[in-house]
């Protein structure tokens, strides 16, 4: 978490390590493009879903936050920074930008979308206040497919928290 990358492996790429594996890799420079990484991504499922093959994709991107609490990440960059980053690369407003000059999108329907999202996003903080906690046995439920289908089970060995 404090080492930079450069310091810490060796190559450009820790996709590449893919190699190592017979995997597939690749990198996305521009992680902020919303349309770069959904072809990237779309390009791994394709070989997922047509050849059964694992892909590797390292996206190149940037946090707003530090790594943790511990992290004020004040040391290697300054508000300035982060504040420009969100003004011309942020994904969402890079692509609602795009948008915009396409004339797909215009000032009212991006107030209605976001007044949408704001409601289903309180409603759904309010279901999750009012919903009891989760019990031991619900840990894996809807996480794990295996854990929910095991009469269809193929691997071996046991699950993450058995």
């Amino acid at each position: 978490m404090g080492t930079s990358q450069e310091r810490s492996s060796a190559g450009p790429s820790l996709a590449q390590r893919a190699e190592g594996y017979g995997m597939n890799w690749d990198i996305i420079e521009n992680g902020h493009d919303v349309l770069e990484v959904r072809d990237k991504v779309g390009q791994a499922l394709k070989l997922a879903h047509e050849k059964s093959l694992p892909s590797v994709l390292e996206i190149r991107t940037y946090r707003y936050r530090g790594h943790s609490v511990a992290d004020p990440d004040t040391t290697y960059r300054g508000k300035e920074e982060i504040e420009t980053y969100k003004a011309t690369k942020d994904p969402l407003n890079f692509f609602q930008n795009a948008l915009v000059a396409e004339k797909v999108l215009t000032e009212e329907i991006i107030t209605k979308i976001d007044e949408s999202a704001r409601a289903e996003a309180e409603t759904s903080a309010q279901f999750a206040e009012a919903s009891p906690y989760p019990t031991v046995d619900d840990v894996q439920k809807d996480v794990y497919w295996e854990a929910d289908n095991p009469a269809d089970r193929k691997s071996q060995g046991t699950l993450f928290f058995n």
